[in-house]
């Protein structure tokens, strides 16, 4: 008989989601997802916002239940773009390592990029044409990772859903210069930047914003992981469902049966970005992966 698998507990803590995963990799029994919007204001203050941290505290504090209940041998804490950017995030750290045991490590860029390569090219079905770019727009920031079995360029960019909504889109829905101002902001990051769509030969998007925008182009009664998992999509599908998003009122966007609540208000941003990375592609296609950063710090533990 083979050694038993450990059991692991993964915790990716970004600007707006806290999402858990405890396994025995690849099995995975929890998997859960808070959207407390950490992040909130802290590109115009610079520090974690006292009612975040109690929304934060308190989704950690339901995980630590859940990660002692399911007994996880080896626990890792990433945190991501807030807590890089805040001026108080020692007291963000002191509550982790109190209600868990363990220190939240601050991801930088790189790593981030590298673990959200890891997380989704291992759980692609098939093997596709590379080299494969991996798109992760999170709350504040979006990483674009481009490579083979590895990740062998990466760029973070500050620009994310909570961020760049925050800073451009403030009527609703958003007014034609609003979006215009959101847009530039977002193709003068990808101008900087090292990484070039263009030079993949299959695009793969990843997390909260490249998922909801697949639900609606498959046109999901509910959000359904397992139907939004792996599909192959037309990127002219994927951009008109983009506009649709963006044009539309944030009480629109909640009455979409996929849309979770805590995401309606600031996917506008995220589409955005979304569009433009796909804009700058050669490919035809784009596909989702329901792996991300997640799964990939879950399989960094594995072997530790």
């Amino acid at each position: 008989m083979g050694e038993r698998a450990v059991r692991v507990a993964a915790i990716d803590c970004g600007t707006n989601t806290i999402k858990l995963l405890i396994g025995d990799l690849p099995e995975v029994v929890v998997r859960e997802t808070r959207m407390v919007r950490l992040g909130q204001g802290v590109d115009r203050t610079g520090r974690l916002a006292d009612d975040a941290l109690e929304r934060a505290f308190a989704a950690i504090d339901e995980y630590a239940v859940l990660v002692r209940q399911h007994g996880a041998q080896r626990i890792r804490f990433c945190a991501t773009s807030a807590t890089r950017d805040a001026a108080n995030a020692e007291e963000f750290t002191e509550g982790v390592l109190a209600r868990l045991g363990v220190r939240p490590e601050v991801l930088s860029g790189a790593e981030e990029a590298a673990l959200a390569f890891s997380g989704a090219v291992r759980h692609l079905v098939g093997t596709p044409r590379t080299p494969v770019l991996v798109v992760d727009i999170g709350g504040g920031s979006t990483e674009l990772i481009l490579g083979d079995t590895e990740p062998r360029q990466a760029d973070s960019m500050d620009i994310g859903s909570v961020r760049l909504h925050e800073r451009h889109l403030h009527d609703d829905p958003p007014t034609e210069e609003q979006v215009a101002a959101c847009v530039a902001d977002i193709d003068a990051q990808l101008d900087a930047c090292p990484v070039d769509p263009a030079d993949a030969a299959t695009v793969v998007g990843i997390s909260g914003t490249c998922t909801t925008v697949a639900a609606g182009v498959l046109g999901l009664t509910a959000y359904d992981r397992d139907a939004i998992d792996q599909q192959v999509l037309a990127l002219d599908d994927v951009q008109a469902m983009v506009d649709r998003i963006v044009a539309m009122t944030v009480e629109d966007r909640r009455a979409l049966p996929y849309m979770h609540p805590g995401r309606a208000d600031v996917i506008d941003a995220g589409a955005l970005i979304l569009s433009r990375v796909l804009h700058r592609a050669r490919t035809e296609t784009m596909l989702v992966s329901e792996a991300d950063i997640l799964d990939g710090i879950a399989w960094s533990l594995v072997g530790r």
